[in-house]
């Protein structure tokens, strides 16, 4: 059971220091790969058509609706 904890352990702190090193280096770039802004933008996309069909459908008032818009502004 320790040999496991250690194991454990020593995996999260190989973890922290390599997050810590990619946040010091210079290599890396600050801004996300172009997929996974895709990616975003298209999530954002569907939550609005969903949130215009719950709109449509009755589903939510006007006031609820404007409320999710601002969020996912």
């Amino acid at each position: 059971m320790a040999t496991a904890a250690i194991v454990i352990a020593a995996l999260l702190l190989v973890a922290i220091l390599y997050g810590i090193a990619r946040l010091i280096s210079t290599d890396q770039s600050r801004l996300p790969p172009l997929a996974r802004l895709r990616g975003r933008r298209a999530a954002l996309e569907d939550e609005e058509r969903w949130c215009a069909g719950l709109l449509l459908h009755g589903r939510i008032g006007a006031r609820s609706y404007q409320r999710r818009m601002s969020s996912l502004a």
